[in-house]
């Protein structure tokens, strides 16, 4: 069950990045992009950055590179191109990029969409993984989905508060085996 009890810490805000994987979807019609926006900041959190890529994956890879070498992006959330048709990329554009794949986001994602679309949900690739130190989330381009995947897992693992563990609290830990081989 997700908990915060009476946890006495404050909460911490992560700065999270939003694109949208899209040929077709503009600033006004990117309906997906909006209700994740939209979330980040309701829970406290701050969207630093916003965008539409195409789906490319050259596009896609050296948008999410730019975004995990900022200084000022903790979280980058995407949405689109996690399907099966042949213009859905987000997947083999990021996850040969990630330095840790979170495979539990994934099996979550699909247990909450199992609940409310049944089968339907094999046809979707929703991943993560950690990146430059960095959370890299990939949300298919509904947005159900991505209501789903924040309001039933990321509001909590981005909240410091959440008991038993949280994504927060080991940031800073994230890039621990890059410090290691600089020496």
């Amino acid at each position: 069950m997700n908990k915060i009890n009476d946890d006495p810490r404050d909460f911490l805000p992560a700065n999270i990045a939003v694109i949208t994987v899209s040929d077709t979807r503009t600033p006004e019609t990117d309906k997906s992009g909006q209700t994740l926006a939209d979330r980040v900041t309701a829970a406290g959190h701050r969207l630093v950055h916003r965008a539409i890529v195409r789906d490319e994956i050259d596009d896609i890879r050296n948008l999410v590179r730019t975004l995990t070498k900022r200084a000022d992006v903790d979280v980058v959330i995407s949405t689109g191109g996690t399907g099966l048709t042949g213009r859905d990329v987000t997947v083999e554009a990021l996850r040969p990029l990630f330095d840790k794949e979170i495979e539990g986001f994934g099996v979550v994602f699909h247990m909450i969409s199992f609940q409310k679309i049944h089968t339907s949900t094999v046809q979707s690739r929703a991943t993560a993984g950690v990146m430059d130190g960095k959370y890299v989330f990939c949300l298919p381009g509904s947005p159900g989905a991505c209501k789903d995947a924040w309001d039933e897992i990321l509001v909590h693992q981005l909240d410091y508060r959440h008991h038993p563990c949280n994504f927060i609290e080991i940031m800073p830990r994230l890039d621990e085996h890059l410090k290691r081989t600089k020496g």
